[in-house]
């Protein structure tokens, strides 16, 4: 009787495990899909949006994890690239530096008049090593004698570095004027005792990173970057259906792991019946 009534209960939860395993390996696991995206590109694929043109630079697949014996994920992501055509940049000169201003060095002298000074003077920077070195006559290195510099020509003649050398040449600015700087028209926005400032507009080129199932903002609006496959980007502005969707995800995923739990627990029932089944009676 006992182990009838033993088999009985094998057969149900073989039954019940069984019907669990089933849905397990039959449902069909949902994802997120968008119909009709904002957008649907590709890599080096173009769009416009508020009159600035946007490239979709790159879309790439990688493999995260997977260390010490775990899965690796592969992850896709990728990268919008847009050009600022008039992007505001800024330099800073400290007074008594040596700068490059259209391809030549100059020495930055503040005209350092009263506590506000507007002024300023660059003074070309003359390489004196260079001109040495081009002069068979005299020697590479100059000397000091009573704190001034000479140059020796010819072993023993000594000429004042002032006269031997070329007189530098000079430029004079204020504050508002232009100037050529790195291939732009600069204009000198402040002066002060320590320092110049320099702003000028140029092109600039942006990226924006983009993530699988991340909000990004391109110019004003706010998307939702989705990778459908690892060389199609989508954007929309669905927030809504994805919402949804991620929540049918995570209710699918509960019930599956619920399934599991059934099959799991029916078979170790089964065993744990089989073993009581054969168990010495006392009767």
């Amino acid at each position: 009787m006992q182990r009838r009534a033993a088999a009985v209960y094998v057969a149900l939860f073989i039954i019940v495990g069984a019907g669990a395993y089933s849905l397990i390996a039959t449902a069909e696991a949902p994802h997120v899909e968008f119909e009709d995206p904002t957008y649907e590109l590709s890599s080096s694929d173009q769009f416009e949006l508020g009159g600035q043109t946007y490239t979709v630079a790159s879309i790439s697949t990688m493999e995260q994890g997977g260390d010490h014996g775990g899965t690796a994920t592969t992850v896709t992501q990728g990268a919008i690239q847009y050009t600022n055509e008039s992007a505001q940049y800024a330099a800073s000169f400290e007074n008594n530096s040596t700068q490059t201003v259209d391809q030549q060095q100059w020495q930055v002298l503040v005209d350092r008049n009263g506590d506000d000074p507007t002024r300023l003077t660059f003074r070309e920077s003359i390489n004196q090593t260079a001109i040495l070195e081009a002069d068979p006559n005299v020697s590479t290195e100059t000397v000091t004698q009573d704190s001034e510099e000479y140059v020796v020509r010819n072993g023993n003649e000594l000429i004042p570095a002032a006269e031997y050398f070329p007189e530098p040449e000079t430029q004079s600015y204020a504050e508002g004027d232009t100037l050529a700087y790195q291939g732009n028209t600069t204009t000198i926005k402040t002066v002060t005792n320590e320092s110049i400032q320099l702003v000028w507009t140029a092109p600039r080129t942006n990226t924006i990173d983009v993530g699988h199932n991340d909000n990004i903002t391109v110019g004003d609006e706010t998307y939702l970057a989705h990778f459908p496959s690892d060389s199609t980007l989508q954007l929309t502005q669905n927030f809504e259906s994805y919402q949804q969707q991620k929540a049918a995800m995570e209710r699918y995923q509960t019930q599956k792991n619920g399934l599991w739990g059934v099959s799991i627990a029916s078979g170790l029932t089964v065993v744990f019946l089989i073993g009581f089944a054969y168990l010495p009676s006392r009767y």
